[in-house]
C-alpha cells in the first residue's frame, strides 16, 4: 500500500515502532546502544584531536621560546664590538620579550597544571619573563639614562630607573626561586632556570642596596686604597696611596687624597686584631698603614685603613673601603680609553709597567722630600684622572663590566662595607676578600706572599703553585708546593733605581715570606725546601680558622726557591681550590686531586 503523503509515512513508521516496543522487540534497543557508542568515540576522538593540537601548539611555542632565548644568550655572550651596549641590550630585550610572549598564552598556562611536565613549562615561562623584565624594564632604561645625557652624573640619572624596577625584580626573584625548587625539571630546563635564578636572585638585593650606596638616602664616603704589587703583601701590595670619595644622590667627587707619608708611623691604631695575626705579621700590621694588607683577610685590612684615615687624615665617618691595584686599573683603561698625566700617556697595555716600574726611574723618593712628593703627586693624579672618567660615565659599559668582573675574579678589586645589609650582600663573594671557613663547596688552600726587603723588586718576581690531595683510608693529605723565581740578572739588578733595590741588601739579595694556609679542619704536618736560603718562620699558629705555615725565601737575582707545606685531616672535602696573592706576572697554578 502506498502512503499518500510523507506525513502519513512518518505516522505509520511511528506506529510500527510503538508496536515493536510493546511486543518486546530488540532491534531498536541495539541501534540505540550503537548510537551511544558512536557518540562516545566521537567525543574521545575530538578530545584526542584537541589534546594533540594543544600539544603541537605548545611544542611550536616551546621551539619559539627556545630559539628566542638562545638568540638572547648569543647576544649576551658575543664579543661583537660593532654593537654598542645599548644596541646589544635592546636586541636581547626583543628576544626576551618574544620568548616571554610565546610562553604566556592561555594554552601554555593551562598545561602548567599537568604533573611533572607542567613544572618544566612553568620554569621556562618564568625564566623568559625574568629575562624580559631584567632586559626591558631595567637594562634598556638604565643604559638610556647613563648614555642619554642630561643633568647630573650618570649615576644620578640612573637612580630613578633602579627605584622603579626594584619591586618588580624582587617579586620576580621569588617566582624564579620557586620555579627552580621543583625536583621534576629536566636537564636543559634545570640548567637554564638555575642560571636565571643566580642572576635575578643576586640582582634583587643588589638593586635594593645600590641606591643607598650611591647616596640616595644621604651622603656616603668611601676610602679607595691603591695597592702596589711591586711590594708584595698577601692581598696584593703596599697600600701607600689612598683617595677618599664622597657620594651624594649619585654625584661622586674626590674629597681627599693621602700617601703613606701623611700617616703616623709606629703608632698602632685602635682596632682589635687577633693575636694570631700579630704573631704571624708582627706589629707592622697595625702600626704602619702601608702594610695593612699583610693578612689575607680584607675586613682586617679595611678596618685598619679606615682607622688610620679617621685618626690621621680626617675624622669623618667612612662607610666602605675599596682596594684596587694597577692590574685592575689596566683593565679599566680598556673601558675608559687612555689617560694622560703630565706628559705620560697611560694605556691598558702599559699601565702596569708605568706605575710599577717606570715611575721609579723618574723620581727617587729617597733623594729628597721634593722627589717623594712628586712621586706621590703622580700616583694621586692617575687616580684622580681615572676617577673623573668613571664618575662622568666616559667609558664603554660592556668593557667596564668585563674589567670589574675579571678584576674581582683575580683578586685585584676588594670591597668592605660598614652597613650590615651591604656586608651581607658581599658575604661569601670573592670581592669580600675572606677565606672560606669550611670545605663544603670547595677545599680552598691559601698561598700568600709578603716582601721583606723594603724595596719594589716584585715587578720581576714570578711564581708557581702546585696543589695536591692524596688519600689513605679516611685521611686526606694536602700539599702546596710554591716556587718563586727572581727573573732578573745580577747586572740588571745592579742597574735598578735605588728605590727598587732592597733598603737592606741593595741588589745583592731579596727576601720574601710565604704564608701557606691549610684547609679548615686540617693540621700542619711538615715542610720541605729546595733552594739556597729557605727557613721556616712559624708553623705553630692557627689563623682565620686554619693552620698556617710561614716560610722565608732569600733569593739572589736569577735564583729560584721552592717550598712544600703539607697538611692532613679527615672528613668530607670539596674540590681543591687555590686563593693566592694577585701577582704582576700571573701565578702558574696546577691542581691534582687523586681522591676523586
Amino acid at each position: 500500500m502506498q502512503h499518500e503523503t510523507r506525513r502519513a509515512a512518518r505516522e505509520s513508521a511511528a506506529r510500527d515502532l510503538g508496536a515493536a516496543e510493546a511486543g518486546g522487540g530488540q532491534r531498536p534497543a541495539a541501534a540505540g546502544r550503537r548510537s551511544r557508542k558512536r557518540t562516545a568515540w566521537i567525543v574521545v576522538a575530538c578530545a584526542m584531536v584537541v589534546i594533540l593540537g594543544a600539544a603541537a601548539w605548545i611544542g611550536f611555542r616551546a621551539l619559539t621560546v627556545k630559539a628566542e632565548l638562545e638568540s638572547a644568550q648569543r647576544l649576551l655572550s658575543s664579543s661583537d664590538s660593532e654593537l654598542t651596549t645599548q644596541e646589544r641590550m635592546t636586541r636581547m630585550g626583543g628576544h626576551a620579550q618574544a620568548a616571554a610572549s610565546a610562553s604566556n598564552d592561555p594554552i601554555w598556562r593551562v598545561a602548567e597544571f599537568i604533573p611533572v611536565a607542567g613544572d618544566n613549562l612553568r620554569a621556562v615561562r618564568v625564566a623568559s619573563e625574568a629575562l624580559d623584565l631584567v632586559a626591558n624594564e631595567l637594562g634598556v632604561p638604565a643604559l638610556a639614562a647613563i648614555d642619554g645625557g642630561g643633568e647630573g652624573s650618570p649615576f644620578t640619572r640612573v637612580l630613578p630607573v633602579l627605584a622603579a624596577a626594584t619591586p618588580d625584580v624582587s617579586a620576580m626573584a621569588a617566582s624564579v626561586a620557586d620555579a627552580a625548587s621543583s625536583p621534576f625539571l629536566i636537564g636543559p630546563v634545570r640548567s637554564g632556570i638555575d642560571q636565571v635564578d643566580a642572576v635575578v636572585g643576586s640582582a634583587a638585593p643588589a638593586l635594593e642596596l645600590v641606591p643607598s650606596l650611591l647616596g640616595s638616602d644621604g651622603p656616603k664616603r668611601y676610602l679607595l686604597a691603591f695597592q702596589n704589587n711591586a711590594e708584595l703583601l698577601a692581598l696584593g701590595g703596599s697600600a701607600a696611596s689612598q683617595t677618599l670619595i664622597a657620594v651624594d644622590g649619585g654625584d661622586i667627587r674626590i674629597e681627599g687624597q693621602a700617601s703613606s707619608a701623611d700617616f703616623g708611623q709606629d703608632v698602632a691604631v685602635d682596632v682589635p686584631v687577633d693575636q694570631s695575626a700579630i704573631d704571624l705579621y708582627s706589629r707592622y700590621l697595625v702600626d704602619h698603614v702601608n702594610t695593612t694588607m699583610s693578612r689575607p683577610d680584607f675586613p682586617t685590612a679595611a678596618s685598619l685603613l679606615k682607622a688610620f684615615w679617621e685618626r690621621d687624615i680626617s675624622p669623618g665617618p667612612i662607610d666602605g673601603v675599596i682596594a684596587i691595584d694597577p692590574i685592575a686599573l689596566g683593565r679599566i683603561l680598556e673601558a675608559t680609553g687612555p689617560i694622560t698625566v703630565g706628559d705620560v700617556e697611560i694605556t691598558s697595555k702599559n699601565a702596569v709597567s708605568v706605575l710599577l716600574k717606570d715611575v721609579y726611574t723618574w723620581w727617587d723618593p729617597y733623594a729628597s722630600k721634593a722627589e717623594a712628593r712628586a712621586s706621590d703627586a703622580f700616583f694621586a693624579a692617575v687616580a684622580a684622572t681615572v676617577f673623573d672618567r668613571v664618575a662622568s660615565g666616559t667609558f664603554d659599559l660592556k668593557d667596564m663590566l668585563w674589567a670589574v668582573n675579571e678584576s674581582i675574579g683575580q683578586g685585584d678589586i676588594l670591597m668592605w662595607m660598614q652597613d650590615p645589609q651591604a656586608a651581607a650582600l658581599l658575604d661569601g663573594q670573592k670581592v669580600a676578600g675572606v677565606l672560606p671557613t669550611d670545605n663544603a663547596d670547595a677545599t680552598t688552600m691559601g698561598v700568600f706572599f709578603r716582601d721583606a726587603s723594603a724595596g719594589k723588586i716584585d715587578y720581576y718576581m714570578k711564581s708557581a703553585v702546585d696543589l695536591s690531595r692524596t688519600c689513605s683510608g679516611s685521611e686526606s693529605t694536602f700539599a702546596a708546593t710554591t716556587s718563586l723565581h727572581l727573573d732578573i740578572s745580577q747586572e740588571d739588578a745592579d742597574a735598578l733605581p735605588r728605590y727598587v733595590k732592597s733598603a737592606v741588601w741593595g741588589s745583592k739579595q731579596f727576601r720574601t715570606e710565604v704564608f701557606v694556609y691549610g684547609p679548615p679542619g686540617t693540621t700542619f704536618t711538615g715542610f720541605s725546601a729546595d733552594g739556597r736560603d729557605i727557613v721556616p718562620l712559624r708553623t705553630d699558629i692557627t689563623d682565620l680558622g686554619r693552620p698556617v705555615a710561614a716560610l722565608q725565601l732569600t733569593l739572589r737575582p736569577g735564583e729560584t726557591g721552592t717550598v712544600t707545606a703539607t697538611f692532613t685531616g679527615s672528613g668530607a672535602f670539596g674540590p681543591l681550590a687555590l686563593r693566592a696573592t694577585p701577582m704582576i706576572h700571573a701565578t702558574d697554578v696546577a691542581i691534582a686531586d687523586t681522591c676523586g
